[in-house]
């Protein structure tokens, strides 16, 4: 099965030798998204909650390059520099999700590209 790269001007580009997100199938693998702004590269700033946003505000532009909705992600990975961040992310989640939700993981990590705070990745499969 080809694998197809998916892009969009609307997410920020690929910061190193990946793909926003590979298609396989009816399976597409989106890569972590940070909260850079598509217009400028730079790291947005401010609270976890704005940080958060600006990641799925990025991610939904890559999952609609792709043909698909949140409705469609059925993994999702965040990866945070505190764990004390967790509410305030699960809050901004519920913003874009509705039930059933996503599978997903939630891992604390040292440190993030760009010293971002927080970092989400996904698996989309489409019908």
């Amino acid at each position: 099965m080809p694998r197809q790269a998916i892009a969009t001007a609307l997410a920020p580009a690929a910061i190193g030798p990946y793909s926003q997100a590979v298609r396989c199938g009816d399976t597409v693998y989106l890569s972590g998204q940070i909260p850079l702004d598509p217009a400028t590269g730079e790291l947005v700033q401010g609270d976890i909650s704005t940080q958060t946003r600006r990641v799925f505000e990025n991610l939904r532009a890559v999952i609609t390059a792709a043909g698909g909705s949140f409705d469609d992600v059925a993994r999702v990975g965040i990866y945070v520099t505190d764990l004390g961040d967790f509410a305030a992310v699960n809050a901004v989640m519920a913003e874009y999700f509705t039930a059933p939700y996503p599978a997903r993981s939630t891992i604390e990590v040292s440190a993030l590209p760009r010293a971002a705070k927080v970092e989400v990745d996904a698996i989309l499969v489409l019908a």
